[in-house]
């Protein structure tokens, strides 16, 4: 069996915070009725909520977030990422919901100290400096569709797409060099 291998391999940069692709990790899209007890309780046998409009909770080294008022985003070990989604489509079999295994079309990028937040400020039209933790936004990064949330109290994480990967890495890169600080 081959090992799995995340977009850009864990590559990271050290500018006036550290961004770094976090490498492979498992992401399961998670669509259906978000008030319907059959997910409710197909989550909650995993030990996990349902979460409320634009939250992301972690429990037990998982997170789920809500990503729209009829999609949620379940980030766990890769390689946990297989079985957790049969189970979950199993729990869910009958109902109207999909469960997909997304976890190689996705990047996870972190964002690491005192002035993590200056870096994505310049590059999306949320208001970073009022995010709450436990708060996901889903918008623009740049040019490209992205989500990202307050993971640590110097942290923030960011997902994109796989397939742009190497261009969000650019962003961070250079929204990070020395010298470009906001204040």
């Amino acid at each position: 069996m081959s090992e799995p291998v995340s977009a850009l391999q864990g590559k990271s940069h050290q500018g006036f915070v550290t961004v770094a692709e976090a490498g492979p990790t498992g992401m399961i899209t998670i669509r259906g009725d978000l008030a319907g007890k059959p997910l409710a309780r197909a989550l909650k046998a995993q030990g996990l909520p349902v979460p409320e409009a634009r939250r992301i909770e972690q429990v037990a080294g998982r997170s789920i977030a809500w990503m729209n008022p009829d999609e949620l985003l379940l980030i766990c070990a890769h390689d946990a990422a297989p079985d957790l989604t049969a189970t979950l489509a199993q729990a869910l079999a009958g109902e109207h919901a999909l469960v997909a295994n997304v976890s190689d079309a996705r990047a996870l990028f972190t964002i690491r100290g005192g002035k993590a937040d200056q870096v994505v400020m310049k590059l999306s039209p949320a208001d970073i400096a009022s995010l709450p933790m436990g708060e996901i936004r889903r918008t623009r990064i740049a040019q490209v569709a992205g989500s990202f949330w307050r993971s640590g109290p110097e942290e923030i994480t960011l997902i994109s797409f796989r397939s742009v990967a190497g261009y969000v890495m650019g962003l961070l890169e250079v929204s990070a060099r020395p010298g470009s600080e906001l204040f």
